[in-house]
């Protein structure tokens, strides 16, 4: 039995008379028990026909409600137009709806309801709850519990709002109040309706509003348009026309496109009762048509993987080298790190980033480069350590030119630590140099006693094309030496991370001032470079 009170029956009176279906019926009963949602929609019709009838049979009233819900209506249409209706008796009398014959002139007026547009009539039954869990299983994701979420079109708070103003009147009249924030959401009893039924047909897997761990949150999402009634948000924008306005970056959107339901719900507390009544009717009018259903998609949260690779080439770039259109080399280390996590994960895509990058003629040693995976829409997140283990191995026998350490599944606030203070990091480098004058091993040994060496370095000549032009300030802390003969030496540097290492041995025409050219006064430059150390704490260590 439906737990609504005294107080709510003009309510109920006034919104079945409009064409509201008996969900929104509840809803602006402020019924905020869900087990009322979930019983059959024809129980509740009946309980709100029984509810506002003065008789306890009424069964003209109760076919009336129930024709909202039938797909294929019977040759008799019921038509509750508030205009034509016949008053029995005085005060809240039941309204006893018009008979239409098959083959009348008159066209049966719609059953759609006229707030929800058909969502909690037509699409809150097994049926629809068959369908969502069919493409859920074709999907074929892990996972163990589920969000429901739904996407409703803009004008169905227009039409919700056209319709508090219709039942406000009357509440006030009887001394009471109605809230608008107090009307449950179409959003909320779609949800209740139909997460138990989606829950059943997956074999009892949870249905939730939210996932208190993110790292698994599976997300399917329903949505709806109604392009019949798209212009019931229009007039909006001659009122509240600041409301709708394209954003800087998304300067070329189709009118409809600016239309959200964000700005309407904004534009709607703005407008007054009058001028809202002045363009749009109350009640809002009958649709023809219902709610059209959009393709169910299914989305589970991404999943982070981090680690440390090794680089051992120098034909080897660190993400796809495309310049022109044209591809320039085979693979790039992302690439032979996400394709086994792609295939295990069953991902459907990847963002790849790291603690700094090496030019593809670098190679990166040591304990290697921090990096981080976004894996896109994994079908599959939960590995255990030895799977990730396993995972780590598949990576490092598909290639000689790269090797991964330290894998692992981390959360996307970790990801954060990579990046943290990242220029007040330093890096170690291993160059080999060239100079043109010939030198002896005494000519380079002042290099040693240099320390915390100040470079301003302007934006080199071969990055121009994709960083802006600036001068930075970076600091050497330590170099070392290693004589070879007459004109070659290993120069050995601990930097600032974001130093530019080429720039400072050849000085970049003149752009990396100091530059090994002016300390050793002869032109030199560097011929081999080697990543040692990334000092960033960050993924932890894991043992071998």
């Amino acid at each position: 039995m439906l737990p609504l009170k005294e107080k709510d029956r003009p309510i109920v009176k006034k919104l079945l008379e409009a064409g509201c279906c008996a969900r929104c019926v509840l809803r602006f009963c402020c019924l905020g028990l869900q087990s009322a949602y979930r019983q059959s929609y024809e129980d509740t019709a009946r309980e709100l026909c029984a509810f506002i009838s003065d008789s306890e049979n009424n069964e003209s009233q109760v076919a009336a409600v129930l024709e909202q819900h039938t797909e294929d209506p019977p040759s008799k249409k019921m038509k509750m137009d508030a205009a034509e209706m016949d008053v029995q008796s005085e005060g809240d009398s039941a309204v006893v709806p018009t008979v239409m014959e098959e083959g009348d002139a008159e066209p049966a007026d719609s059953d759609v309801c006229v707030v929800c547009l058909g969502v909690l009539q037509q699409f809150c039954d097994e049926a629809y709850a068959i369908k969502i869990s069919e493409v859920v299983k074709a999907k074929n994701y892990q996972f163990d519990t589920m969000v429901l979420s739904v996407s409703l079109p803009a004008q169905l708070s227009v039409r919700e709002h056209s319709c508090w103003l219709h039942v406000k009147k009357e509440v006030r009249e009887k001394s009471m109040c109605l809230d608008m924030d107090d009307v449950i959401q179409v959003k909320e009893a779609f949800k209740w309706t139909m997460q138990g039924l989606v829950s059943k047909e997956l074999g009892g897997v949870p249905v939730v509003n939210k996932i208190s761990r993110q790292t698994e949150q599976f997300e399917v999402g329903v949505g709806f348009t109604h392009p019949e009634t798209d212009s019931d948000c229009h007039f909006l924008a001659g009122i509240c026309s600041d409301c709708f306005r394209p954003t800087k970056n998304k300067q070329f959107v189709s009118q409809q496109n600016v239309f959200t339901r964000m700005a309407v719900v904004k534009a709607l507390e703005k407008v007054s009762d009058e001028k809202f009544l002045k363009k749009f009717p109350c009640p809002p009018t009958r649709p023809v048509s219902k709610c059209i259903a959009q393709d169910v998609q299914c989305l589970h949260v991404s999943v982070f993987v981090a680690g440390r690779y090794n680089k051992f080439s120098r034909t080897l770039p660190q993400t796809p080298w495309v310049i022109d259109g044209e591809r320039r080399m085979e693979s790039s280390v992302e690439e032979l790190i996400a394709a086994p996590l792609l295939s295990s994960f069953r991902a459907e895509g990847f963002n790849f980033s790291s603690s700094g990058r090496e030019d593809v003629d670098v190679r990166t040693l040591g304990n290697g480069r921090p990096f981080a995976l976004e894996l896109l829409n994994p079908h599959r997140a939960r590995f255990n350590k030895a799977e990730v283990r396993q995972l780590q191995e598949t990576i490092n026998q598909s290639s000689d030119k790269i090797r991964v350490r330290d894998l692992q599944i981390v959360s996307r606030d970790a990801m954060g630590h990579m990046k943290e203070g990242e220029e007040d990091k330093t890096k170690s480098y291993t160059a080999l140099i060239w100079t043109q004058k010939a030198i002896n091993k005494d000519d380079i040994t002042f290099l040693e006693e240099t320390k915390e060496l100040k470079l301003a370095q302007k934006t080199p000549l071969r990055v121009l094309h994709r960083r802006p032009l600036a001068v930075r300030e970076r600091v050497i802390h330590t170099m070392s030496t290693c004589f070879l003969d007459a004109h070659h030496f290993h120069l050995k540097l601990r930097t600032q991370a974001g130093t530019y290492i080429k720039e400072f041995v050849h000085g970049d025409f003149g752009r990396t001032k100091p530059n090994l050219c002016d300390l050793l006064k002869s032109e030199t430059d560097i011929l081999e470079l080697d990543v040692e150390s990334v000092d960033v704490d960050w993924p932890p260590s894991i043992p071998e």
